[in-house]
């Protein structure tokens, strides 16, 4: 059995730290990309709080495609440069959006959804996936936010 949940005092860099430690311990030595991908949506859900979705869309012929997440029903296909994941796709680029309702074309697949961070899994120079991560709380994610998850994509980088 696995147990990987964090103290819930501890601070967001030791948070992120933990996080990809658990997705590492994880993901190593198995070659199924979205097992992989399964088990990090899980781990991302218990250890980040005010979230209400936590997954990947994949890169698949030139645009976004819908992979393993925990939240509510999400779109299946975003094309590159529409909304906040198709742009963090097309331009390779981490995206920090406080308020996504101010986000030029944002895509509105949960209402209940305010803030947004989007981190490109990149591989021998190109995106191969984004992390997507969603809050109804506005203005949730940060620096600290953009940090830790962008090592949770170096770390998956060969792993999805």
């Amino acid at each position: 059995m696995y147990d990987f949940a964090p103290d819930s005092d501890l601070s967001p860099t030791e948070r992120y730290r933990q996080l990809a430690d658990a997705a590492d311990a994880l993901t190593a030595g198995e070659a199924d990309g979205v097992a992989n991908m399964a088990n990090v949506a899980a781990l991302m859900w218990e250890f980040l709080p005010a979230l209400n979705w936590a997954g990947f869309y994949r890169m698949v012929d030139g645009e976004l495609v819908l992979g393993p997440f925990a939240g509510r029903p999400a779109c299946i296909r975003i094309p590159l440069g529409r909304g906040v994941c198709g742009r963090a796709a097309q331009t390779g680029e981490t995206q920090v959006v406080e308020d996504v309702h101010a986000f030029p074309g944002h895509i509105a697949c949960d209402a209940a959804s305010r803030a947004e961070l989007v981190v490109p899994v990149v591989r021998d120079g190109a995106v191969i996936a984004v992390i997507d991560l969603d809050s109804p709380q506005r203005a949730r994610f940060g620096a600290e936010d953009a940090a830790g998850v962008e090592q949770l994509a170096r770390v998956l980088a060969n792993r999805i």
